[in-house]
């Protein structure tokens, strides 16, 4: 039920028992290593493939800059997303669903069908390409809503692209292979909101996982910390970064590189003083697109390290599954 959303209520006095981690499950937050960074690329730097390859190989994580997208863009999308949980709790239960199926839906958490202990996050899930096919079903409230968002994703898009191009070159394929290979490629968005959080010790905005898809762009909130990413067994702060972009590579990206590039764990912490807004755009293959390393990655006599298979049976085995289990590839190994 809509009334569930964290983001009708302006402040939470206490933690409800269901988003109560275990205390081995909690996030530890003293142990988070603050001043360490991921890469950061300067999209318009002449050694760019060099610094994605590093990036990719390992932090499976990086910032772009310079990417082409409009920082005044940029922040009008943060702040309809902002302007769109402030709306009165009425008109976000028009949009509210529990069902994942849902080409648009509001939710709480990740999937409450499912879960025993929730996150503590309220997210707006739509699909986004083709626009014309899904946008006129997206929120009429605020009025900017649309249009800001439609914006915004073409050139989101049109960046995506680019780094799977920069990507192809860095594994030593032809330029347009991953865009190929990928299919027409599905663009789904969560627009993430983090409410302020009486303990967050105690809980996640989102446990670790990693993303099924080939690769996910996100726009940080400028002044909020909360995103966290696994690197040698331990977790490092992904700062925001000004006018930067987060870069990070999916299941699908691991696999067709055949594990040289790691789709890493990573997780959503919360604040006690601020809440946090999030958006994450993920490029996702062609639901019948056969996932397997080319045959200039497995010449060398090495196997390919998972076996194929299309898209929409990863994606359902993904959504069976809860979110911090083994990773998914794993299941799917030769």
């Amino acid at each position: 039920m809509a009334v569930e959303l964290l983001s009708n209520v302006a402040d939470h006095a206490s933690l409800p028992s269901s988003y109560v981690r275990p205390e081995s499950q909690r996030p530890r937050l003293e142990e988070v290593i603050t001043d360490a960074t991921i890469p950061t690329i300067d999209l318009t730097s002449l050694n760019v493939v060099a610094q994605v390859a590093h990036a990719c190989s390992s932090y499976g994580f990086f910032q772009v800059v310079n990417h082409g997208v409009e920082v005044e863009l940029m922040r009008e999308m943060m702040e309809v997303a902002l302007e769109f949980f402030r709306l009165p709790a009425e008109e976000k239960a028009k949009h509210y669903s529990d069902d994942p199926a849902k080409k648009m839906r509001l939710s709480t958490s990740f999937n409450i069908k499912k879960e025993t202990l929730r996150n503590w996050r309220d997210y707006l899930r739509l699909h986004c390409y083709p626009l014309e096919e899904f946008a006129p079903a997206w929120p009429s409230n605020p009025p900017s809503f649309k249009e800001v968002v439609s914006r915004y994703c073409r050139e989101v898009r049109r960046l995506g692209m680019r780094i799977l191009r920069a990507i192809s070159l860095s594994l030593e394929l032809e330029e347009d292979y991953l865009v190929k290979v990928l299919g027409e490629q599905e663009q789904h968005m969560a627009i993430n909101h983090y409410p302020k959080c009486p303990e967050p010790e105690l809980t996640f905005g989102l446990q670790a996982h990693t993303d099924p898809n080939a690769l996910t762009i996100l726009l940080q909130d400028p002044t909020v910390a909360g995103l966290q990413v696994l690197k040698d067994g331990q977790w490092i702060a992904v700062n925001p970064q000004p006018n930067a972009l987060v870069i990070n590579i999916g299941d699908q990206l691991q696999a067709l590189s055949n594990g040289r590039y790691k789709s890493v764990w990573h997780r959503a912490v919360v604040n006690k003083d601020k809440g946090r807004t999030s958006v994450a755009t993920f490029l996702c293959p062609c639901n019948d697109v056969i996932i397997n390393p080319p045959e200039k990655l497995i010449a060398d006599g090495s196997s390919a390290m998972y076996r194929s298979y299309t898209y929409d049976e990863y994606y359902k085995k993904f959504w069976s599954r809860n979110l911090d289990d083994v990773h998914c590839l794993e299941l799917f190994q030769s």
